[in-house]
């Protein structure tokens, strides 16, 4: 691998894609295993044609046998979890990152981030990346949530922020960068990635993304003449977004000589994966949203209290924007077909995303190239269904919603977030939590039972909750953590119920989709004094 390369796409650690949980059992609770085994079209981000639907059943059955042969229903067998053990599931894929005050170039408005993940599905289809710009100011955090597969998700994640970084590179520095690697010569990373060890680069691919990240800062050279400094982080976000998934496209258009890459690169493409990114210089927020992950600022009132101010819009047919832009895109007579049941032909749930190529590509590329594409590519059913009602193809972008905001003391962090935790928890809640984590301060509030019948002694059970979530906090030592103990254990009075948290976290893997979705959290806090600081000097 030629030394330009290595410096690109460093190979952090090639492991497995997800944690097996050995500590944790099968739940055998009526409430939860008794329900029908098939999972839910809605918790579904795409929905297979009928005719190759496939859904988990339980791997064990509670009948058993006598000594006579004759068969008898069992009592279920409650098992638990213990506090160690939950812990240890919870903790497995925490990482936290405090970034140094001064970085010999400026003073950061970062302190530092806390992010997880939990998996639902096997292996988890969820991605994370977070990164310092080194060339240019200011850091990139960002989201990746797959579906039909993990392969676009953990492309999107190598690759987008070095797309950005080049974006933001100024003229002089990317002909220095092309004649270092014209030349042979070492060169400076542009990055510098801060990654928990599970989070991993694919080595096999990277010469092949290092060319197509090269090709797209030679046309930014040619394109720019060097006459204009002034860079634009919103134009540079939405050309680094495109531009990525163009490449995806192309590349699995062209495919490889590699047998191996040739069927990861159509991986990647007839996958597909929503992204939402931000990225922090001083005062400066940007955030470039592409399908229904979120960003969620925690700003703090003058009473303390905490209020949630969202910075994305999600990309599906809750937006009304997002509704009458794709009508407007199509002729008339497809208005009622384009959007179906709150998905796209009837299938998808996000209106943008990353690759999903078969709501892109014309019929006769896809089948050109699953023709001509490994057996593996021309045995899936799922990659020869053509969506219904295609006739004016593309369908689908990656283009980003790009949302900036000035950053103010009393904005003490952001939150990016999968769907799997916004399907489980109101924005306010997520603030609310959070900002009580990193102060250590709980505000009070009158306890609401939402209607239920409540007695005197479940009064007494909820008040004592309320005094254990207060030693509660100093359990995990991770902002991210935290909040998926709540999203995945709360009860219905926003309280975290240890049994119901063992239950959630026991289900085998072909259950825990049907209740819940992967849930990956990045919690950035910001110096409130160094912002402070840049208020006053403007």
């Amino acid at each position: 691998m030629p030394a330009p390369t290595q410096l690109f796409f460093p190979l952090i650690r090639n492991c497995e894609l997800s944690r097996i949980y050995g500590t944790a059992c099968y739940c055998h609770h009526k409430h939860l295993c008794c329900s029908s085994p098939y999972v839910p079209q809605s918790r579904l981000r795409y929905t297979p044609h009928p005719a190759y639907a496939t859904f988990c059943r339980p791997k064990e059955s509670w009948w058993q046998y006598n000594t006579q042969g004759r068969r008898y229903a069992s009592t279920p067998q409650r098992f638990y979890l213990t506090p160690p053990q939950v812990n240890s599931i919870l903790k497995a894929n925490e990482y936290s990152f405090k970034v140094p005050e001064f970085d010999g170039k400026n003073v950061s408005s970062v302190l530092g981030f806390d992010s997880n993940q939990l998996p639902a599905n096997a292996p988890i289809e969820d991605r994370r990346s977070a990164a310092t710009c080194l060339q240019t100011r200011g850091m990139l955090l960002g989201v990746f949530d797959g579906h039909a597969g993990c392969a676009c998700s953990q492309a999107v994640s190598e690759r987008l922020f070095y797309y950005i970084a080049v974006s933001l590179l100024p003229h002089e520095t990317l002909l220095e960068i092309e004649n270092a690697v014209e030349s042979g010569r070492a060169l400076l990373p542009i990055l510098q990635w801060h990654k928990h060890p599970n989070d991993y680069f694919s080595k096999e691919a990277s010469k092949l993304y290092f060319n197509s990240l090269r090709t797209y800062w030679q046309e930014l050279i040619d394109l720019n003449t060097g006459e204009s400094t002034d860079i634009d982080v919103k134009e540079a976000l939405i050309n680094a977004f495109k531009r990525l998934d163009n490449d995806i496209s192309l590349e699995a258009q062209v495919g490889d000589p590699n047998s191996f890459l040739n069927y990861l690169v159509l991986r990647v493409a007839f996958s597909g994966a929503t992204a939402c990114v931000a990225h922090v210089d001083g005062v400066d927020l940007h955030v470039a949203n592409t399908g229904d992950s979120r960003a969620m600022l925690g700003v703090q009132e003058e009473d303390g209290s905490w209020s949630a101010v969202t910075l994305s819009n999600d990309h599906n047919a809750q937006n009304e924007r997002e509704l009458e832009r794709l009508k407007l895109e199509h002729p008339k007579n497809e208005a009622k077909s384009v959007v179906k049941q709150d998905r796209l032909l009837g299938l998808l749930m996000p209106f943008r995303a990353f690759g999903d190529v078969k709501f892109k590509w014309s019929i006769d590329l896809q089948k050109r190239v699953i023709e001509s594409g490994p057996d593996q590519l021309n045995d899936n059913e799922y990659t020869k269904f053509i969506p219904p009602n295609y006739y004016t193809p593309p369908y689908l972008t990656a283009e980003p919603e790009v949302t900036y905001h000035r950053l103010r003391p009393q904005d003490k962090f952001l939150v990016l977030a999968t769907d799997g935790l916004w399907e489980t928890m109101h924005r306010q809640d997520v603030v609310r939590i959070v900002g009580e984590y990193l102060t250590g301060m709980h505000h009070q509030q009158p306890i609401a039972v939402g209607g239920y019948k409540v007695t005197l002694g479940q009064m007494h059970g909820l008040l004592t909750e309320r005094r254990a979530k207060m030693s509660s906090v100093f359990e995990d030592q991770n902002a991210a953590t935290h909040l998926i103990r709540h999203a995945v254990g709360n009860n219905e009075f926003g309280a975290v119920d240890h049994e119901r948290l063992s239950k959630m976290l026991s289900l085998p893997e072909e259950l825990a989709r049907m209740y819940r979705d992967d849930i990956t959290i990045i919690v950035v806090q910001f110096n409130s004094h160094v912002v402070g600081a840049y208020q006053n000097q403007e």
